[in-house]
């Protein structure tokens, strides 16, 4: 799981900047003022996520390691996924469902968090 979460925190960071290049250049007069805000946050959150991530691939190399870095994990990997990727869509296509997806996003990146917190508290 270490090594995954290693590679996820590379590939989000990559994917993050390209993203938001892309945001800020290509897509700056197509998208409206609100779909250029939630284009920055599903960028933002999508960095954030990246580096907790590293963070939790480097807690494991270091030895902290239980079922709780693994749901964090999952949890941030899915997380990202779906907050950002639902916002991305909704930016970029204008369908306003798919707004409904990213609330999905945001609870498993809380209980990222919550399992991150259990894992480092247990001291495993």
């Amino acid at each position: 799981m270490t090594q995954f979460a290693l590679a996820a925190a590379s590939l989000y960071g990559l994917i993050g900047v390209l993203l938001g290049a892309f945001g800020a250049h290509a897509l700056a007069d197509r998208l409206t003022a609100d779909m250029q805000a939630i284009w920055h946050t599903a960028v933002q959150y999508q960095f954030y996520h990246a580096l907790a991530l590293l963070g939790v691939g480097l807690l494991a190399r270091q030895g902290v390691g239980s079922a709780g870095m693994s749901v964090a994990t999952i949890c941030f990997v899915l997380g990202t996924l779906v907050f950002s990727g639902s916002l991305y869509l909704l930016a970029f296509s204008g369908i306003r469902w798919l707004g409904a997806i990213t609330p999905i996003g945001g609870v498993l990146l809380i209980v990222g968090w919550a399992a991150l917190l259990w894992a480092v508290l247990r001291g495993q």
